[in-house]
């Protein structure tokens, strides 16, 4: 199995998608082949800012370590909730920061690539040898293992608080979807959909999957940002909060991080879309569930 790198520098760095694209062998898809890190450190490019303790290496992969021990009697997918939230405050991105895919594929390749294939090795559709999507290496934000982590918690915080990203990073259909659709910028909308999950009313893969295609297809005639307006956002609190990284400590393990202290997502705002979106997802079709209503003697009479 793909091991750590052998070759880690101090300094977090960029590697350009053609650069990225060479090393996404056969052989390192398949688990097989290490990344060769001192080669690959050769040809990146320096992070544009010189923040020291945000350049950090070693804070990144501590934590990586960290998940790798945690869950390795678990499936891979159970990582997600716990790295997700503390990524995020680990690493201390602005949005522009955080849109650079230089940044992602230098923490797929140079800095976890042994993380990378240990959680997303699958099988093939033919039923052949397991692999890794190379796209889990170097892909859009959605798909790529870490940028995907860090941009649903980012979406899906509630100002300082990562407990509704725990809710989200629990099932993978709702990181697989929502993270594609641009309504979860919208944090009313996105923390609505949150409290629906943290209900009960949506449980499942294919649960969220129907609430998000019905959310995504209402957002096309109900403007969600007229009805449920969000707070004017202040970015002094996200500036304060990058600052104050050469101070912080390293961030727990077991208790959750604290994000920016931005103001929260209006109460009113989020109980009027929880109710939209509850009558949406009433009427939604959702695979498997007539017969299940059967089954227990649901539906309608």
């Amino acid at each position: 199995m793909t091991d750590r790198p052998n070759y880690l520098p101090e300094r977090l760095a960029l590697l350009a998608d053609l650069n990225a694209a060479r090393y996404l062998t056969d052989g390192l898809l398949s688990g097989k082949e290490d990344v060769p890190a001192i080669e690959l450190n050769k040809i990146t490019e320096p992070l544009p800012h010189d923040d020291r303790s945000r350049a950090e290496l070693a804070p990144v992969r501590d934590l990586i370590d960290d998940a790798l021990y945690q869950f390795r009697d678990d499936r891979p997918t159970s990582a997600d909730a716990w790295l997700a939230p503390r990524l995020h405050a680990t690493l201390r991105l602005t949005r522009r920061e955080a849109a650079d895919r230089r940044f992602w594929n230098y923490l797929g390749l140079g800095v976890a690539p042994d993380y990378v294939v240990w959680r997303h090795m699958a099988a093939t559709s033919e039923g052949g040898a397991s692999r890794v999507a190379a796209r889990r290496f170097q892909g859009p934000a959605y798909t790529q293992a870490f940028a995907r982590l860090w941009w649903a918690a980012e979406l899906f915080r509630d100002g300082p608080d990562y407990a509704p990203v725990v809710t989200v990073c629990g099932i993978q259909d709702m990181l697989n979807t929502a993270l594609r659709m641009d309504m979860v910028d919208h944090r009313p909308t996105a923390q609505a959909m949150v409290r629906l999950m943290e209900r009960g009313t949506v449980r499942t893969g294919r649960e969220v999957n129907a609430l998000v295609a019905a959310v995504n297809a209402s957002a096309a005639t109900l403007l969600y940002d007229a009805v449920a307006p969000d707070a004017d956002r202040d970015g002094k609190p996200l500036r304060h909060w990058i600052e104050e990284a050469e101070s912080a400590p390293a961030v727990p393990r077991r208790d959750l991080p604290i994000g920016p202290y931005e103001e929260k997502t209006p109460e009113r705002s989020v109980d009027v879309l929880v109710d939209h979106f509850a009558e949406l997802f009433a009427g939604a079709p959702v695979r498997g569930r007539r017969a299940a209503d059967e089954e227990t003697g649901g539906g309608e009479v």
